[in-house]
């Protein structure tokens, strides 16, 4: 499974204030969607384009414009934090959903909520899934996607663990992963160690 931890200076001053338990929510939200734009960069950085022309106020130019079709998932709710800052770097992007919810007793997800646009098998589909703790929810997603034909996705995350990337590479090997940070381990609750916290109730102050 290709695995691509992007290695910034801004990456990781960003994630390093994301992290600090002192930062307030509408901070909190901020720094999500800045880092949110610098791994869509990214993860974005080998997409096909084509030639084009326009006119400058002075005469006609050659340019590049993105070719593939592109889709943005955001797992419901936390992947939210990550959407808009998707959307204004490839503001042509359809969006869909999938709602997940994680059962806190046993780590496992329930799908209850999946809303995606149509013939997903021509698309490049990036699904926004802030934390990659044990990967069951990723799988889920990703697994969902295939389902609906998508045969390109690639998984953002801002922060992941060891045991939910290697979960991903074993059921979906084919699937590109790009994250700010692989951390130490899990904890016995299955939350990512030392991690940032609930990525959702910090974005949205629950």
């Amino acid at each position: 499974m290709p695995l691509h931890v992007v290695e910034h200076p801004l990456v990781h001053e960003t994630l390093a204030r994301l992290r600090d338990a002192s930062t307030p929510c509408d901070a909190f939200r901020r720094l999500a969607r800045r880092l949110s734009l610098l791994l869509t960069v990214e993860a974005t950085r080998d997409l096909q384009t084509a030639e084009g022309f326009v006119e400058t106020p002075l005469e006609r130019a050659s340019v590049q414009r993105l070719a593939p079709r592109v889709v943005a998932v955001p797992v419901l709710r936390a992947g939210l934090g990550m959407l808009d800052a998707f959307l204004e770097l490839v503001p042509s992007a359809q969006v869909g959903y999938f709602g997940l919810e994680r059962n806190e007793a046993t780590a496992v997800a329930r799908r209850y909520y999946e809303k995606v646009p149509p013939d997903l098998g021509g698309a490049i589909v990036y699904l926004l899934d802030p934390m990659l703790a044990t990967g069951g929810s990723a799988v889920m997603a990703l697994d969902g996607l295939r389902g609906l034909g998508a045969t390109s996705i690639r998984l953002l995350c801002v922060v992941a663990a060891p045991e939910g990337v290697a979960h991903v590479e074993q059921q979906v090997p084919d699937a590109h992963v790009y994250t700010a940070a692989v951390d130490r381990t899990l904890n016995d609750k299955r939350y990512i160690l030392p991690g940032l916290g609930d990525f959702g109730d910090r974005l949205f102050g629950t």
